[in-house]
């Protein structure tokens, strides 16, 4: 069993001090909810630092971070979502936005669901092939390659208020290839919806609130296994650093995120997913890292 496990667990996250947990928290909160892969960046910044992988259960946990700053900053959209989905089940009425958007969100979580308790023991456990550099690579530039073909190729005029439960299928099957490291979640949902002509900020702000319920059910599951894992207590003070400094960093990125798409394009995350992923294919094959 390798330093990084425990009852088969991966946790390298452990073996790392106050400074660098804090440090990926900010890297964490920043990229989970930028299209670029939050999982892609625990592997990479780590590996160029020369520190210790820190596990999928740290980047599953980290999650967290950002289900709180998306409370925070859509607080207000979360609450008249909750109040309206209520008031519409009391009154029976079925064409209620809230109500149609939260079913959307409930049949969009389904397919990551499913996916992700089939595939639990190969994505988390110790050394599992999926969180390999090269995949990790090739997975940036096929995201890369997407988010420009839904640049290139559609219209970004539909609002989130006209998506449709068949719309919200595509999505969620999109996001199932966010447990592939590299593919992002907010990076295949973005897509997704993008390339269902949904406006560039509109598809961000579904692609966050599609997040919620996927978030917090990979976040509390790994909470749930790491309680039984025997963790000493300085592991879980690793873990709360993590999710505080997260969780600050990861609402400035909504924040910037939300500006962002306001006005312009996605094709800068584009460049800097094919950039990376193309850079990381050359330090592999030339042995700049392992």
């Amino acid at each position: 069993m390798s330093a990084g496990c425990s009852n088969g667990i991966d946790i390298g996250f452990a073996s790392l001090d106050y400074a660098q947990i804090a440090f990926l928290g900010v890297v964490q909160g920043i990229t989970e909810l930028l299209p670029i892969s939050s999982t892609a960046h625990m592997r990479i910044v780590p590996a160029l630092l020369g520190w210790a992988d820190p596990g999928s259960a740290f980047s599953a946990i980290m999650q967290l971070a950002a289900l709180a700053a998306v409370l925070s900053y859509f607080a207000k959209d979360v609450r008249a979502l909750l109040q309206g989905t209520r008031q519409a089940i009391v009154r029976r009425d079925l064409q209620s936005p809230a109500l149609r958007m939260s079913v959307a969100i409930v049949l969009a979580t389904i397919p990551i669901g499913i996916a992700g308790l089939a595939l639990s023991s190969l994505l988390n456990a110790c050394n599992t092939p999926l969180r390999s550099l090269p995949v990790i690579a090739v997975s940036s530039i096929v995201m890369a390659a997407l988010l420009a073909l839904s640049e290139l190729r559609c219209t970004h005029v539909r609002r989130v208020e006209d998506m449709r439960l068949r719309d919200a299928l595509w999505v969620g099957l999109a996001q199932v290839g966010a447990l592939i490291p590299g593919v992002s979640r907010s990076g295949s949902t973005l897509t997704a919806a993008l390339f269902l002509n949904f406006r560039r900020d509109d598809a961000a702000k579904f692609s966050f609130f599609l997040g919620l319920p996927a978030i917090t059910l990979a976040g509390l599951k790994e909470l749930w296994v790491l309680a039984h894992a025997h963790l000493p207590v300085e592991a879980w003070l690793h873990l709360l650093v993590g999710l505080t400094v997260g969780s600050a960093s990861a609402f400035v990125a909504i924040w910037g995120l939300m500006k962002f798409l306001e006005r312009f394009s996605t094709w800068v995350f584009v460049g800097y997913r094919g950039a990376m992923g193309v850079l990381l294919l050359i330090a592999v094959w030339a042995g700049w890292l392992a």
